[in-house]
């Protein structure tokens, strides 16, 4: 079983635009990270890379699909399938 240091809600974390990258602060002086890819594959665990450190990140999954995904989603649900 794994142990989180916490649970924290990815609107607390700071969102690097360039790495697409969300950070956190980690006690040990680094930070927690976790990518928008990492987010998009359903990953919800932030590591810190300094320390053995981990949080669990509380987010929507639905808000970090892509919009690919997401639209090929919607144009399922719209066909018509005649039987």
């Amino acid at each position: 079983m794994t142990s989180f240091y916490d649970e924290i809600e990815i609107e607390d974390f700071e969102f690097d635009e360039q790495t697409k990258t969300y950070h956190y602060p980690c006690p040990c002086g680094d930070r927690f990270e976790i990518t928008m890819v990492e987010l998009m594959d359903g990953e919800d665990i932030a590591r810190c890379p300094s320390c053995s450190l981990m949080v669990r990140v509380i987010y929507d999954p639905d808000d970090f699909q892509s919009e690919e995904t997401s639209h090929n989603a919607i144009d399922f649900a719209k066909k018509t399938i005649a039987v």
